[in-house]
C-alpha cells in the first residue's frame, strides 16, 4: 500500500483512520466474507470490478439530499488491513473454508481500488452514482456495507440539518442540542459532525467539539435554577468590572436594586409584583461563574412575572459593570408569543434606561422543535434569534433511513444490469461519468449520466437529456456551464490526480453554497419540483438493449 501511496504523491500516514474505532473491516454483513470467499473459490476474486453507491428516493418528502460520509468512507480506503486477531476469528466463523483464503485475506489492502466520488457537502438526486468503486471484485465487495453504512447516517442527517437551516433562514442561529436522545454514543457524534455540514452554527457535544473542532454552545439547565433558594446563599458577591478597573463588592445588592427600578418604571408596559428569589439567585450565580456569556433560561416558574425581569435585572447590573449579557431561552409555552412579548420588554428597557443595543438581546429556543415547528413559527411571526434542536434533528425522527445501496454495473468490462419488476430498482448499467447541467439563470436543470467513452457535454453544445426508464420524457439542453460531478478521492494504481480532502468548515462552506445554487421551487418543504435526472441518448439505448437482452421471455399457455 505504501509504494502504491508514493506512486500517487500519497504518503500512506497522510489519511487518518476512520473517526470510530469500531469502523474495521469486520464491521460488515457476513454475506460480504462468504461472497469473498465464493469469489476466491472460483478464481473470480481478482476480476475488475464496478460498483455505484447511490439512493432510489430523497428523505422527509423532499427532492434532494446533501451527501455526507465521503471522508470516513476515504479514511477507511486507507486504512484498510485485516489484522491477525481478525483472521483468527473469521476462521473460527467459517471453519470449512481452505486456509488459502485467509492468506488471501491477510495481504489485501486497497492499493487496487479506486473511489470516485462527488464531493461531500454537495446537493445530490436519487439514481446519481455518489461514489464509484473500481477494484477486485472480492476486495470492493468487502467495502460495501461499511460504505453504506457510512453514507446512509451521514446523508440523512447532514439533509435534515440542511432542512432545518433552510426554514430557519440564514440570520438565525441554529445550535445542535441532540446528544442525549442520540441513538447511541456513535449516533450523537454522528449528528454533531453532519449536523455542522448541513448548516448548524455550534453544538451542545464538548466530545464532538474536541474531535471535529466544532463551537460549542450551553449554558444552564432547570435543575440549575431550581437548586438554588434565595439570594442569601450567595456567598462570594464580589464582581469585577469588564476593564478591571474597578470591582463591585455586593453583586446581589446590585441586581436587586436594578430590579426594584423595572418594577417602579412607570414606562414599562408590564406590571408585575415579586419575581421568583430562588431563580434570581440562580441568575445571579450564573452571571457571577460567567459575566461575558451570560445567557438564562427563563421558564422555570413564569416566563414574563418572573424569568425575563430577572434576567433583565442581572442584565443591567452586568451592564453598569461593562458587560453585555447574551440573552434569554425560552424552553416552553408559547414560543411566538413569549419571544414577542420578551422583545417588546427588553426594547421598552432600553428606552426607559437608554442603553443602546438592550431591545436587540438574543432570544433563544428549544422545546422539542422540528422543521414543522419552525415553519409554523415563521407564518406565526416570532422574535427569535437562535434555535436549539435535539431529538428530531439527530433522530431523523420523521425518517428511519435514506437506503443507500451499492450495485453491481461492470465487471471485466461488461456491464452489468440489476432487473426487477418494480421500475425504480432497475440499476443502470455501465462504468458512467456524471454531470451537472446548468441554465442561462445560473441554476442547475439537470443532472445527466454519460459511458465513459462518451464525449463530454460541453458549453453551448445541445445535448439530448432522455429519463432512464421512460421513453415520452426527453428534452434538449444547450447548458451554459457544464460541472463534472465524480472526482477521484482515492486513485489506487492509476494515475488519476487525487482530490484533497476538505476541512469539515469547507465542507460546510459547499453544502451552504450548494443550497444557495439550487432553484427554491426544488428545496421547497411541501410539493417540491422535481429535479431532473437523466441520461445520453447513447446510454439510453444501451440500458434498454441490455435490459430486453438479459430479461426472460415468458410464454402464455
Amino acid at each position: 500500500m505504501e509504494s502504491m501511496a508514493k506512486e500517487n504523491g500519497l504518503a500512506a500516514s497522510s489519511i487518518p483512520a476512520a473517526t470510530n474505532p469500531m469502523v474495521t473491516p469486520l464491521l460488515t454483513d457476513q454475506y460480504q466474507f462468504t461472497m469473498a470467499y465464493a469469489y476466491w473459490k472460483a478464481g473470480k476474486h481478482q476480476e475488475r470490478a464496478v460498483f455505484d453507491l447511490f439512493f432510489r428516493k430523497s428523505p422527509f418528502g423532499g427532492e434532494y439530499t446533501v451527501f455526507g460520509g465521503l471522508e470516513e468512507c476515504i479514511r477507511f480506503v486507507a486504512n484498510f488491513r485485516l489484522d491477525e486477531e481478525e483472521i483468527s476469528y473469521l476462521q473460527s466463523v467459517m471453519p470449512r473454508c481452505e486456509d488459502g483464503f485467509f492468506e488471501f485475506l491477510r495481504d489485501i489492502d486497497c492499493s487496487d481500488v479506486e473511489v470516485y466520488a462527488i464531493p461531500e457537502g454537495s446537493v445530490v438526486f436519487p439514481k446519481m452514482p455518489l461514489m464509484r468503486v473500481e477494484g477486485p471484485v472480492a476486495v470492493v465487495q468487502l467495502l460495501e456495507t461499511p460504505f453504506v453504512n457510512l453514507v446512509n447516517f451521514a446523508s440523512l442527517v447532514t439533509t435534515n440539518a440542511a432542512r432545518h437551516r433552510l426554514v430557519a433562514g440564514k440570520s438565525k442561529t441554529l445550535l445542535e442540542f441532540g446528544l442525549r436522545r442520540a441513538q447511541g454514543p456513535d449516533g450523537g457524534m454522528s449528528a454533531s459532525r453532519y449536523c455542522y455540514i448541513g448548516g448548524f452554527d455550534a453544538t451542545s457535544n464538548v466530545a464532538a467539539g474536541k474531535l471535529f473542532g466544532i463551537p460549542l454552545c450551553g449554558t444552564h439547565s432547570h435543575a440549575f435554577v431550581s437548586s438554588f433558594m434565595s439570594p442569601n446563599e450567595i456567598i462570594n458577591r464580589e464582581l469585577q468590572s469588564h476593564d478591571g478597573s474597578s470591582t463591585c463588592q455586593d453583586f446581589v445588592n446590585l441586581v436587586q436594586t436594578w430590579l426594584s427600578k423595572l418594577q417602579h418604571a412607570v414606562s414599562l408596559p408590564w406590571f408585575f409584583g415579586d419575581t421568583s428569589q430562588s431563580e434570581l439567585a440562580a441568575f445571579i450565580s450564573y452571571a457571577l461563574a460567567f459575566p461575558h456569556n451570560f445567557l438564562a433560561l427563563v421558564d422555570t416558574y413564569n416566563v414574563m412575572r418572573s424569568g425575563v425581569p430577572n434576567f433583565c435585572a442581572v442584565a443591567l447590573a452586568l451592564n453598569e459593570l461593562g458587560y453585555k449579557a447574551n440573552g434569554i431561552r425560552l424552553d416552553s409555552g408559547d414560543l411566538s408569543y413569549l419571544s414577542i412579548e420578551s422583545r417588546k420588554f427588553f426594547h421598552a428597557i432600553e428606552k426607559e434606561f437608554c442603553i443602546s443595543g438592550f431591545g436587540k438581546t438574543t432570544i433563544a429556543a428549544s422545546n422539542d422543535l422540528n422543521e414543522e415547528t419552525l415553519d409554523a413559527l415563521n407564518k406565526q411571526g416570532h422574535e427569535i434569534d437562535s434555535y436549539g434542536i435535539g431529538t428530531h434533528l439527530v433522530t431523523c425522527y420523521s425518517q428511519a433511513a435514506l437506503g443507500c445501496v451499492f450495485k453491481l454495473v461492470e465487471i471485466n468490462n461488461k456491464p452489468r444490469m440489476k432487473l426487477s419488476e418494480d421500475i425504480t430498482k432497475v440499476s443502470i448499467p455501465c462504468k458512467k461519468q456524471c454531470f451537472r447541467l446548468y441554465g442561462s439563470e445560473g441554476f442547475p436543470l439537470v443532472d445527466i449520466m454519460l459511458g465513459v467513452n462518451e464525449p463530454s457535454p460541453k458549453v453551448g453544445e445541445r445535448i439530448l437529456c432522455r429519463h432512464p426508464f421512460i421513453e415520452s420524457k426527453r428534452a434538449y439542453v444547450v447548458p451554459q456551464r457544464v460541472e463534472e460531478l465524480l472526482k477521484c478521492y482515492w486513485p489506487g494504481k492509476s494515475y488519476e490526480k487525487r482530490e484533497e480532502l476538505p476541512s469539515l468548515q469547507e465542507m460546510r462552506n459547499h453544502c451552504m453554497q450548494q443550497l444557495q445554487k439550487m432553484r427554491s421551487d426544488h428545496m421547497r418543504r411541501l410539493n417540491p419540483t422535481p429535479y431532473k435526472v437523466s441520461v445520453s441518448g447513447k446510454l439510453y439505448d444501451f440500458i434498454h438493449f441490455l435490459w430486453l437482452s438479459e430479461a426472460p421471455v415468458g410464454e402464455l399457455q
